[in-house]
């Protein structure tokens, strides 16, 4: 696994191409993202969750998700960087669902809330950057309730070798281009839930042959 880009320069990277975000990852991706989006939240999301999106970017799983709680759920967007931030809470207002909204800068491996504090926990693509990703993944699911869901999409590694050296040498030459690769690499977490004692709900594979994703939803104990 590649080395997460420093904190700063990945804040400044996001901030930076906040505007075109969703057209770019959705490009780069063949739009297989927003089928990982729509997938964790059919999956794991029910009306009345209170639901956190954790590293919420500009907001598409988080929509989704506010979408389904109807009025009596809600859904709380934290992350680190206030241009994607602000670019979500634009799109929550345009698509009349920010009453159901909270918006927060926070770090993922820190997350601001107490334990137990969430029906549901999800992350799409946010854990592939940062600098621990199982230390995210576990920090979801401790304000998580018990019984409570984690649902996370994220980089995975290619199956087949040449499939591998491939991708490998396409990510070594497009990592020199943060704001490209968003400081992307395949990154796994799904053991260390397992250890924590989670029960898979979901498990699945999907997107392009060199940059699949890793999608999965977990039970807390």
């Amino acid at each position: 696994m590649r080395n997460a880009l420093p904190g700063p320069d990945l804040l400044r990277v996001y901030d930076r191409v906040a505007p075109r975000y969703d057209a770019q990852h959705g490009l780069l991706t063949a739009r297989s993202d927003q089928r990982g989006r729509r997938l964790l939240v059919e999956t794991a999301v029910r009306a009345g969750d209170r639901v956190l999106d954790c590293g919420a970017g500009t907001g598409s799983t988080a929509l989704l998700a506010a979408s389904d709680v109807g009025d009596g759920g809600s859904v709380a967007c934290v992350d680190v960087s206030p241009g994607m931030s602000r670019v979500a809470r634009e799109r929550a207002e345009a698509a009349g669902l920010a009453n159901r909204m909270t918006f927060e800068l926070g770090d993922l491996l820190r997350l601001p809330y107490a334990d137990g504090s969430f029906d549901v926990a999800l992350s799409t693509y946010s854990l592939c950057p940062v600098g621990d990703p199982r230390k995210g993944a576990l920090e979801m699911l401790r304000v998580v309730r018990p019984g409570g869901l984690v649902g996370i999409a994220h980089s995975a590694e290619p199956t087949g070798a040449v499939t591998r050296w491939l991708a490998d040498v396409v990510e070594s030459v497009v990592w020199h281009f943060p704001s490209i690769s968003l400081g992307c690499r395949s990154v796994e977490v799904l053991p260390a839930l397992e250890e924590a004692g989670c029960r898979v709900r979901l498990e699945r594979k999907i997107g392009i042959p060199l940059w699949p994703f890793a999608v999965f939803v977990v039970e807390k104990p």
